[in-house]
């Protein structure tokens, strides 16, 4: 891990005009719907999430997919979600507010909101892509936290 010296209020004045860009050898990732999904995390989860590998350090990107009547478990991060619907038809219940979503629609998930997922659809699977500044909250030193409910 790059350790760099910490800046404090007063240090305001020394904020470079530019920096170098650093391109990372890999800039893309193939085929993410065909990669295996993880296990563990998607057993814990009790539905199927595949991981976008790329090196950002801000953002996350997952695939989800809930079975057909399947649902998330209830849950709370504090991290933001923003979900955009692939493929199904169901609903998010974010604290108390139930919000249905369909192809095309993308959802915002508040920081520590309790909420889950649910396909509403008995015969086909629901899937989104969820994009989070998990990664970032990590950066900054364990600030990312998620809790599921029991």
């Amino acid at each position: 891990m790059n350790i760099q010296a910490k800046f404090h209020s007063a240090d305001f004045d020394k904020t470079p005009p530019s920096f170098p860009v650093e391109l990372p050898d890999r800039l893309a990732h193939r085929a993410v719907d065909k990669d295996d999904v993880r296990a563990a995390y998607s057993a814990e989860r009790k539905h199927p999430v595949q991981f976008v590998d790329l090196p950002s350090h801000a953002i996350s990107l997952t695939i989800g997919e809930l079975v057909p009547g399947g649902r998330s478990n209830r849950h709370r991060h504090t991290y933001e979600t923003i979900l955009y619907v692939l493929e199904g038809r169901g609903f998010s219940v974010i604290e108390d507010r139930k919000i249905e979503w369909g192809p095309g629609d993308a959802v915002y998930i508040p920081v520590w909101a309790w909420h889950h997922h649910v396909n509403a659809d008995p015969e086909k699977p629901a899937r989104y892509l969820a994009c989070e500044n998990a990664p970032m909250l990590q950066n900054l030193g364990r600030l990312a936290i998620r809790e599921e409910a029991r």
